[in-house]
């Protein structure tokens, strides 16, 4: 963690020393109009291009007013500090046509030294999007776009940013390297399905902090490949919480390591703190480690700490044990209510049983006083100290 603060420390000093060393290029200089009906991806791109060549730092800006965008990938390498500030409201096309690959919809890749920002506000209009009620976890429902993709980012720097009505998840992290975000609000209904807040995969050093998540799906998800993450201060509710994984369900998966979850508030989410991992036949063994969850508050939360290592949302389901190893999970001063009969539960891989698993400092109570919680574990193995409520079953 200490790299990843330096950067951050570095990155204020800069914009602080070098602001009036930026080359502004302004969309509207080449031929961007805010209408809210005309497609601007072209002008968007010629501006990036521009910026991303410039001899310097470089600021693309969007002035205020209503864009339409469609699909559209920003490309580096960049030769310097390249600024994209959304001072305007970027809209999403809602005919699925535009979207050549359905997965995206604004993606950043290949750029070393990249800052997202300026206050606006990103609306995908995705209410047309989502699948009815019913067809939730249907494996078979068409991928839907992301808002937001960083893939294959170094020292990058997202703040001071809205999402809303994804159409899928909000953001995704993939293969980056340093990157902070922070003061940014991800909303859309408890009600959309899918709609992720933000998704981690195979990146390294992220910081997420001082934001506000709700959505219809996790708050945030760390995925295979994932560690040194750090999230605080982060509001979470509508929504599934802050999940590890899923995990397991393919061979080429890498760990989850090094993950610390502190002074966050959850309201009215299905979930809390989840890991969650597949039954599956892998080839080898899955490691989920070192993992700090501390100073939590839980409001009306259905599953307020779950381990669940039998994780399937829809069938045919595996039959078996999963083989990914969970051990050395911390969880310390986490107080508040669920609206469940469960606080706690960790259900553990009977072929490989969740190893030193720390509870300390526990107070969760039935949410408006309707009756007392239980813990439940099986194979786990670890300590509880101090407070337990409801009793430890560790």
């Amino acid at each position: 963690m200490g790299a990843n603060y330096l950067f951050m420390l570095c990155f204020l000093v800069w914009t602080a020393d070098a602001q009036f060393e930026v080359k502004p290029f302004n969309v509207k200089d080449y031929g961007a109009i805010a209408n809210g009906k005309m497609d601007n991806s072209v002008a968007f791109l010629k501006a990036w291009n521009d910026a991303c060549n410039w001899d310097g730092n470089a600021s693309i800006l969007i002035p205020e007013g209503i864009y339409m965008l469609n699909p559209v990938t920003f490309i580096g390498p960049c030769k310097g500090w390249t600024i994209f500030k959304i001072k305007g409201i970027l809209i999403a096309p809602t005919d699925r046509s535009l979207y050549p690959n359905l997965d995206k919809w604004i993606d950043f890749r290949y750029i070393n030294q990249l800052r997202v920002t300026g206050g606006g506000i990103l609306d995908g209009q995705g209410s047309s999007a989502w699948p009815p009620e019913g067809s939730r976890n249907n494996p078979l429902w068409p991928t839907r776009p992301v808002t937001m993709l960083f893939n294959f980012i170094s020292n990058g720097y997202v703040d001071n940013l809205h999402s809303i009505n994804s159409k899928g998840g909000h953001l995704i992290v993939f293969g980056c390297q340093n990157m902070s975000i922070t003061n940014i609000k991800l909303l859309a209904p408890g009600d959309s399905a899918n709609t992720d807040g933000i998704d981690i995969g195979a990146s390294n050093g992220i910081n997420i902090t001082s934001s506000h998540i709700g959505t219809g799906d996790d708050c945030i998800a760390m995925n295979y490949g994932t560690s040194k993450v750090r999230i605080e201060d982060v509001y979470c509710g509508p929504g599934h919480g802050i999940s590890v994984g899923s995990l397991g369900k393919n061979d080429w998966e890498q760990d989850v390591r090094d993950i610390v979850v502190k002074n966050c508030t959850f309201n009215g989410t299905s979930d809390g703190l989840r890991i969650k991992t597949w039954v599956a036949p892998l080839k080898k063994t899955l490691m989920a480690s070192n993992f700090v969850y501390e100073d939590i508050i839980m409001h009306n939360v259905g599953h307020p700490i779950n381990i669940d290592q039998q994780y399937c949302p829809y069938p045919p389901c595996e039959k078996g044990a999963s083989h990914v190893q969970i051990s050395n999970v911390r969880y310390k001063n986490i107080q508040g209510s669920g609206n469940t009969e469960i606080a706690v539960s960790f259900k553990c891989s009977e072929l490989m049983p969740c190893q030193n698993i720390t509870v300390e400092n526990i107070d969760l109570r039935s949410y408006g006083g309707k009756g007392n919680l239980i813990n439940m574990c099986s194979h786990a193995h670890g300590t509880s100290y101090g407070k337990q409520i409801p009793p430890s079953c560790i």
